[in-house]
């Protein structure tokens, strides 16, 4: 069965606490390479039947409107896997 990844990530403007940490956390350890992290969350939709044109638009419609809140995050993918 084909599975739909939606990711979900805070606005770009936006502080993100757990990412800030993270990134805290990774500097303790050590790791000079990365500067900064920002944590998302990813959605695995599980199709059955084809991905269609149509269930993408809805895959899109559900990310916006329930996977995500929009005030404060941005879809920024939805793709097959």
């Amino acid at each position: 069965m084909p599975t739909i990844v939606v990711e979900v990530m805070p606005k770009p403007e936006l502080l993100d606490p757990a990412g800030k940490a993270t990134a805290g956390a990774i500097a303790k350890q050590g790791s000079t390479t990365f500067s900064s992290v920002r944590i998302g969350k990813r959605f695995e939709l599980t199709v059955d039947g084809e991905v269609t044109d149509a269930v993408l638009a809805e895959a899109q419609r559900l990310a916006e409107e329930f996977l995500s809140n929009q005030v404060i995050e941005d879809v920024v993918k939805v793709e097959v896997a």
